[in-house]
């Protein structure tokens, strides 16, 4: 039986249909977007806003976010934006820099990400609609119903599945009425980006009376304060400029009234994760399945990797050609994501937020992060390379469910030696099967297979139009992380799903078809031109 989650009746003449509504246009929604039209659905976006936000906000990209953009060719677009290899756990530095195409943070107002991916779904034929407010939704078993209102009144959208990328406060959730439990924020940092006005540049400076945070970009500061005992409050806006000029007083004793403020905001230190991500035919990514205190930029990252995750699986479930669980995976993969980076932000708030009863804790901890080991399981975690999905029995090779650690690639040609990046081979979203073996065309195979139906493990029935899987041989570069006779098959958001010695292992063929669904012989494409287009 269809539910009706209806905010008001609407009567409109048509729906106008699409494969997927997304609903929310900041940087996880448009993400999605760009994954879904890779992969071939007819994708709708409707946000309330008129343009992308105009305001700073988010302004980190973190180097798991940067290798995504990386391996969709969305770099060169973006430009050299500044990158500072240090970040922080709790208000104590750490050192971000891991092995990465990009380590390190990159400061990129959300503004520039949301205008980036939105060009990119532009181009590849998303429908974007801008100042529709969702105002209910009916889903039922072979699609949904959502009503908006829109510039010229209101509008029906009709679709096989629609995704909540609306933000913490998602009216796609609260329509479905989806649990959401956790807890309410206790403490809150007040946040301003004002002009006018001069401060020294403060890095998680805590003082007697509380923690100041503030610097200097292009003529704009932004200010950062919390008062040590103070609550945080129920707020349906953002704080006056007053209640951050009394903050920023009490606790460095400085006055900032003078100055013009262009933005303020408050967030709390609330936690909290849908239990389910997927609900029949609605699902959600971003803000709009958890909520979290944005510390160290995770936050927008966070829902970038989660639509990254869902695309390319929802859009083979459009086309018809999913394996069975295959879209069930985005909340067992993601979920588990989401509550770790819950995990670690709550301890961050504590160590951050907390009063002089903290500092013994934080003095261990400072003595911790120097420690190798946990910087590097820190740093893994901020900046999602330390992600790892639970593929189950699938082997215990070190790569497996692991992120393909960006790589120099070798391959000969008719024209001589060239080179490639493993980021390249991922333009077009497709999976990836990389033999590190000997080059075909000028090496003997060095595993031999006398069929040629499973010379590599059943890859030519199963990399057609729909599953755009490509084989691509070739040699890791010098100092490469990747090992010479080795191959691996590469779902298309870039994890590991099967790692081995020969292509003609039967654990590839069950691979194969756990992640890219059964041979499907009327829709077999030569594997090989295909495999050479991607590869060049």
């Amino acid at each position: 039986m269809a539910a009706d989650h209806r905010g008001a009746a609407q009567d409109t003449a048509h729906a106008l249909r699409t494969d997927v509504l997304v609903v929310g246009a900041g940087p996880a929604g448009l993400m999605l977007a760009c994954e879904l039209r890779l992969g071939g659905a007819e994708v709708t976006v409707v946000d309330e806003r008129p343009g992308p936000t105009t305001e700073s906000r988010a302004t980190t990209l973190h180097a798991r976010t940067m290798e995504i953009l990386d391996s969709r060719g969305l770099l060169d677009a973006l430009g050299t934006p500044p990158c500072e290899p240090r970040g922080h756990f709790g208000g104590i530095g750490l050192d971000l820099t891991l092995p990465s195409s990009h380590p390190g943070q990159w400061k990129v107002p959300q503004g520039r990400t949301e205008e980036l991916l939105q060009d990119r779904a532009a181009e590849l034929g998303a429908d974007l609609r801008r100042s529709n407010r969702l105002t209910g939704l009916t889903d039922g078993p072979d699609g949904v119903s959502a009503d908006a209102l829109g510039p010229e009144g209101p509008v029906r959208f009709s679709a096989r599945y629609l995704v909540g990328c609306d933000g913490e406060d998602s009216t796609v959730r609260r329509l479905v009425g989806a649990d959401f439990p956790g807890r309410d924020a206790v403490r809150e940092l007040l946040r301003a980006d004002v002009s006018g006005i001069r401060t020294p540049d403060r890095r998680f400076l805590r003082l007697p009376d509380g923690l100041a945070i503030s610097a200097t970009r292009d003529g704009v500061t932004r200010v950062m304060v919390h008062a040590f005992g103070s609550r945080a409050r129920h707020r349906t806006g953002a704080p006056d400029f007053a209640e951050v000029v009394e903050a920023w007083k009490r606790v460095t004793g400085e006055d900032i009234g003078h100055g013009v403020p262009l933005w303020i905001n408050a967030f709390g230190d609330a936690g909290r994760q849908l239990d389910r991500y997927r609900h029949g035919r609605i699902l959600f990514a971003g803000d709009a399945a958890h909520q979290q205190m944005p510390s160290g930029g995770q936050a927008l990252n966070l829902g970038v990797q989660d639509s990254f995750n869902l695309g390319w699986k929802l859009a083979a479930e459009i086309r018809g050609d999913a394996p069975d669980g295959l879209l069930d995976s985005y909340h067992t993969e993601r979920h588990a994501v989401g509550a770790d980076v819950l995990a670690n932000i709550r301890a961050q708030s504590r160590l951050l937020l907390g009063g002089p009863e903290v500092e013994p804790v934080r003095a261990i901890v400072a003595e911790l992060v120097a420690l190798d080991d946990v910087r590097i399981r820190l740093a893994g975690t901020i900046s999602g390379l330390a992600v790892r999905y639970d593929l189950g029995d699938g082997g215990d090779h070190p790569l497996l469910g692991l992120r393909l650690p960006p790589a120099g690639l070798t391959r000969r040609a008719a024209g001589g030696v060239t080179t490639a990046r493993t980021a390249e081979l991922f333009h077009r979203g497709t999976g990836v099967l990389l033999d590190l073996g000997a080059d075909p065309d000028t090496d003997p195979d060095p595993n031999p297979d006398p069929d040629p139906d499973t010379a590599s493990g059943g890859l030519a029935d199963v990399a057609r139009d729909g599953h755009r899987v490509v084989r691509v041989s070739a040699r890791p570069a010098p100092g490469s992380p990747l090992r010479t006779g080795e191959a691996l098959l590469v779902r298309p958001d870039g994890y590991v799903a099967w790692a081995g010695r020969s292509t003609g292992d039967p654990a590839l063929h069950t691979a194969l078809r756990r992640w890219f669904g059964e041979p499907d012989r009327a829709r077999t494409a030569p594997h090989q031109s295909t495999a050479t287009a991607a590869a060049r």
